[in-house]
């Protein structure tokens, strides 16, 4: 965890996705309740993402994906992830994600899936205990 005690979440928009109001949504809920965000902005690689994860030593990725790239993003960003050591770093997906993907996500290595109209509390309580299961300090 990152200084303090706060846990660390970076926050990505893979993709050539423009839209960005849920993830800087999701950004201030999270910060907010007493994380510490990093908000890499739009459109980012793979490799910009993963880069990202080492230099700021987050405890968490989430990524925030509307335009159906998916199933082609999140496997070359878990596999990025896990070649660089950050396979113990939790990965989030929100965005508009068909039920059908979730099973396909999870198997990659996806800690959790939210869709659109996802409560802020439930994804703050939900990071909060993915920490607590990894045995570190999710009080703020």
């Amino acid at each position: 965890m990152g200084d303090e005690g706060k846990i660390r979440v970076l926050i990505a928009k893979p993709g050539l996705d423009g839209h960005d109001r849920g993830a800087k949504v999701i950004a201030r809920a999270l910060r907010d309740a007493g994380m510490e965000v990093i908000y890499t902005g739009l459109r980012q690689t793979p490799e910009m993402i993963t880069e990202a994860a080492l230099q700021e030593d987050v405890d968490v990725v989430g990524l925030s994906i509307l335009s159906g790239a998916h199933l082609a993003l999140v496997p070359r960003i878990r596999d990025m992830m896990n070649a660089n050591g950050l396979n113990d770093v939790p990965l989030l997906v929100g965005g508009i994600i068909p039920d059908d993907d979730k099973p396909t996500l999870a198997a990659i290595g996806v800690d959790g899936v939210f869709g659109p109209g996802t409560n802020t509390e439930h994804i703050v309580a939900y990071i909060h205990n993915l920490m607590a299961s990894k045995g570190a300090n999710s009080v703020p």
